[in-house]
């Protein structure tokens, strides 16, 4: 039976592990060959295994997202290998400081911006040429219930994810004519290791596992998802549009 993604190309950040792992090898699953980026070795090579008990291929990328020549690199290896990339997965992402704003030193601020804002800038410069050469090219970045909330004591993530969001808004205006669809996912409270960090008093097990996740973000990567945009709540199972404020 063919498999929906067979033949594609997909780009995971933040493949280690998490959400991330788990997208890379639900898309593996579904046919695509899994281009996967993370600072961990160790999470890449188990990544692989998993993706190769299920017959799938992975070409394994360790990549520290801010390094932007890296990222470069990365774009001009694909062209040379593939002539095009059809989907992106921009999942990577840093919680930073749990503090009050003036507590946080500038330099940490900026660490938190350069993974979650400037990385996914990079990448989508240097891999928008190779999407725009698919027949259906797909970019999915995860976002955070914290960008509209503007969540006290995590002000570097929130306003992150908020430059994140006007970031993909951006580029999905700017691609509307073109095959090219560009969204949102927001996955609300998970059970993965950032969201252990920021609650530790939480019953992990009352939480979704990122495996449950990855099963919605596959069908915004498919050739058939038209929309772009658009903000999938996970939580609500809704996807959304964006409005100015009431």
């Amino acid at each position: 039976m063919t498999k929906p993604l067979a033949n594609r190309i997909a780009l995971v950040t933040g493949a280690s592990r998490g959400i991330g792992f788990a997208t890379a090898l639900a898309l593996a699953k579904a046919g695509a060959h899994i281009v996967a980026a993370a600072r961990t070795q160790g999470g890449l090579e188990e990544l692989d295994d998993e993706i190769r008990k299920d017959g799938g291929s992975a070409t394994l990328v360790p990549l520290n997202l801010t390094d932007s020549d890296g990222i470069a690199r990365l774009g001009a290896g694909l062209h040379e290998r593939y002539g095009k990339l059809d989907i992106l997965v921009g999942n990577a992402g840093v919680l930073g400081p749990s503090s009050p704003i003036g507590h946080i030193e500038l330099k940490t601020f900026n660490d938190v911006m350069a993974v979650n804002v400037s990385a996914n800038f990079q990448l989508i410069r240097c891999m928008e040429p190779l999407l725009k050469q698919s027949d259906a090219g797909r970019a999915v970045f995860i976002t955070s219930g914290a960008a509209n909330k503007a969540t006290a004591y995590i002000s570097p993530y929130a306003t992150s994810k908020a430059a994140l969001e006007t970031l993909a808004r951006a580029w999905a205006q700017e691609t509307a004519n073109t095959n090219l669809r560009v969204n949102l996912f927001n996955p609300g409270p998970v059970r993965t290791r950032m969201r252990a960090t920021l609650m530790p008093g939480e019953d992990p097990a009352t939480l979704d596992t990122p495996e449950q996740v990855a099963e919605f973000i596959v069908p915004m990567c498919a050739p058939a998802w038209s929309e772009t945009g658009k903000f999938y709540d996970y939580k609500t199972r809704t996807l959304m549009s964006f409005r100015a404020p009431a």
